[in-house]
């Protein structure tokens, strides 16, 4: 899971249910999450009870991520944003979506993929659902033995290895849960990554999520 998108933006989540395969053997190691996809994802923000909805395009291959939020029409006061995160220039953009103001933000953290990192460690395997279901899951982790409580948790479907849900905890509380869902394989407009021509004046701050 992306890190820096957690400081940026609001989120929401809930518990991946699945049928767990008691007769799975351990595999020798994690999946390869594909480099180019989109789709949307729920986000849940523990701390602040705030869900975020989102349409997301993730740029392995060239370290960028477009993020679109849903605007919800029951809620007048929020702010919804366009964000595009340009890791090989370490800035960010976030762009108010009826306005098209404008904030460049740097960016502070390294890259950090979707992905399951080759050091995790094999948690469980399931399929999502209920009898008849067939999409079958891999969660992993980044516990180790000298430490007993994870900090990541990572569910990854078998077949193709696309992120279904991911999960971060600092000091034992969970902070953010993100689901995953209609993702596709591929960028179907590659100048989506591109700011439109009001960066070109950008503020340095970030902009207010509520506009009352």
């Amino acid at each position: 899971m992306h890190r820096l998108l957690l400081v940026f933006l609001s989120a929401a989540g809930a518990s991946v249910l699945g049928l767990p395969l008691d007769d799975a053997s351990p595999p020798s190691g994690p999946c390869l999450a594909p480099l180019q996809w989109e789709g949307r994802w729920v986000m849940y923000d523990h701390s602040t009870g705030r869900n975020s909805r989102a349409t997301v395009s993730y740029d392995g291959q060239k370290q960028r991520i477009r993020v679109l939020q849903q605007n919800k029409k029951h809620t007048p006061c929020q702010r919804f944003f366009e964000y595009i995160f340009l890791y090989q220039s370490m800035v960010m953009f976030q762009i108010d979506q009826k306005t098209k103001d404008c904030s460049k933000i740097t960016l502070t953290d390294a890259w950090d993929p979707f992905d399951i990192p080759d050091n995790s460690t094999f948690e469980d395997q399931y399929f999502i659902g209920g009898p008849g279901d067939s999409v079958q899951v891999q969660e992993w982790s980044d516990r180790k033995p000298a430490r007993q409580h994870e900090t990541w948790v990572g569910v990854y479907t078998l077949k193709d290895c696309y992120p279904v849900q991911e999960t971060y905890v600092r000091n034992s509380s969970v902070t953010t849960s993100t689901r995953f869902f209609n993702l596709q394989l591929g960028i179907s407009d590659p100048d989506i990554f591109t700011p439109p021509t009001t960066c070109q004046s950008a503020r340095p701050e970030r902009m207010s999520e509520s506009g009352c």
